[in-house]
């Protein structure tokens, strides 16, 4: 019932061309114990695809978080400012992270995501091993 960004989100289509957004499990599991969120767009922002929204912050890594597609900004899970944890219990339900009103032409089916998942791991991989470039 979902498709997929890119950056390692998924999306649900919810009514009216919104799409609601969270971390999809890759992204979760790389980043670990999410303790920290930060919007820095209000609700009815305009975003552009790739558009720096907020920032990420876990045991793992400091992440901004960029706006999967271009669209409308229509929500925002308020309840993740006052607990972040919610991605790592819940990142399919109430671990969402917004919901933007837009095409989402560029998102991908489960079976393009798990292709790019790879394509993702291979670059990773010769990077880690030197072999890039």
């Amino acid at each position: 019932d979902r498709q997929f960004a890119k950056n390692h989100m998924w999306a649900q289509p919810e009514n009216d061309g919104i799409f609601r957004f969270g971390f999809s499990a890759y992204a979760v599991r790389l980043l670990q114990d999410v303790y920290f969120l930060d919007w820095t767009v209000d609700v009815d922002s305009k975003l552009r695809a790739q558009q720096a929204i907020g920032a990420v912050e876990s045991s793992k890594a400091e992440s901004e978080l960029y706006a999967p597609i271009g669209g409308n900004l229509v929500r925002l899970n308020e309840g993740l400012l006052v607990d972040p944890a919610m991605i790592n219990v819940d990142m399919y339900g109430r671990g969402w992270l917004f919901e933007i009103e837009g095409l989402g032409d560029d998102l991908l089916t489960p079976v393009e995501y798990i292709e790019h998942l790879r394509a993702v791991w291979e670059i990773a991989q010769r990077t880690i091993k030197g072999q890039l470039g």
